[in-house]
């Protein structure tokens, strides 16, 4: 599990094809520092095993459900990347609970600077509509951010320099992709009213 607050901006050192699956390593020290076989690190809010680690980069395989439904498919060498380590159960959740399950993919439609933050206007895919609210979470490239306004098919979330300064949302243009992960409590919940609704109909 993660919290959605990135520790590091990482370099994408290489992504090699592998057919139906690929190789990705990332230089990211602090991260790195400590990273063992096995252990989890969110890339661009995508979950990732770390398969090897040596001096201040690791290397993790990304499936091909993982390149289907995110956007690490498009990181070329020098790509920088939100790096985040899976929270201890002793760490404040500062952010809210991101799994790391990328929901989709959605798009930078507009940035629109302000005197000390900037408002950023992204495509909100219809599957995924209905668990964006107002005022609620959502992840953005591994990013937790609250959900300033909301349509039908966008959302805008407001910035704070801090992210604009320690993360690639401060990057990103018009045009580039973003991961997107839902917040899942709200799935959980549409799940069970939905089995509550078809008991009481039955």
């Amino acid at each position: 599990m993660f919290t959605g607050i990135v520790e590091e901006l990482g370099e994408v050192v290489a992504l090699e094809p592998l057919g139906d699956s690929a190789r990705l390593t990332v230089r990211g020290p602090l991260v790195t520092a400590d990273a063992r076989h096995g252990d989890s690190i969110a890339v661009n809010g995508v979950c990732l095993t770390v398969a090897g680690a040596e001096g201040d980069s690791f290397t993790a395989d990304v499936m091909k459900e993982t390149l289907d439904r995110s956007s690490l498919g498009a990181l070329r060498p020098g790509s920088r990347v939100n790096l985040e380590r899976a929270v201890r159960a002793d760490q404040r959740l500062g952010g809210h609970i991101v799994q790391g399950h990328v929901d989709g993919t959605g798009e930078v439609l507009s940035r629109e600077p302000g005197e000390h933050w900037e408002v950023v206007r992204l495509s909100l895919p219809a599957n995924l509509a209905r668990y964006v609210v107002e005022k609620g979470s959502i992840a953005v490239d591994g990013v937790s951010l609250t959900v300033a306004a909301v349509t039908d098919d966008t959302f805008s979330v407001s910035l704070i320099p801090t992210t604009l300064d320690l993360t690639t949302l401060g990057r990103k243009q018009p045009g580039e992709p973003v991961n997107l992960e839902v917040d899942v409590i709200a799935k959980y919940v549409e799940k069970l009213t939905a089995a509550t609704a078809k008991g009481a109909s039955a």
